[in-house]
């Protein structure tokens, strides 16, 4: 992604590389039996981003369910706040400078064979039931970076 990104010539490189790196952070964003169980400093920054689980909670899941076409709804750390962002196809907040906690993939192939077009179910049921907030917590330690960086 480094040598590949906002390159016109080596876009197809960047979308294959992204999209590796993407699905790879995926994969560890999600366990199945985890729910709202966070560490206390996430649930601490999650409070104080957002004002409450709740409202975290809608914001993830509307920017999941708003994402127009393919993308991406992250959980990102930018300075010492936590904020939601989409990104479509390959695109990640690595590019933008921001720390990526945990993503929700929203191509259609992620949830189409389970949900069909309903992919506010397939949010909903990744919000309540699997977001590994371990890994999210160990992503807090990580330090600001772009593709450029890495």
């Amino acid at each position: 992604m480094k040598n590949t990104a906002g390159k016109p010539n080596l876009t197809s490189v960047f979308n294959n590389a992204a999209q590796v790196w993407n699905h790879t952070f995926y994969w560890q964003s999600i366990r199945p039996g985890t729910g709202k169980k966070m560490p206390d400093l996430i649930k601490s920054m999650i409070d104080s981003s957002f004002g409450s689980y709740d409202a975290f909670r809608k914001a993830f899941a509307e920017a999941a369910t708003t994402q127009f076409g393919s993308g991406w709804a992250w959980l990102v750390k930018d300075g010492k706040a936590l904020k939601i962002i989409k990104t479509g196809n390959a695109e990640n907040p690595l590019s933008q400078g921001l720390v990526p906690l945990l993503t929700i993939d929203v191509w259609e192939h992620a949830y189409y064979l389970d949900y069909q077009n309903k992919r506010g179910e397939y949010v909903n049921t990744l919000i309540d039931k699997m977001l590994n907030w371990d890994f999210a917590l160990k992503n807090l330690s990580s330090k600001p970076a772009s593709v450029q960086d890495k």
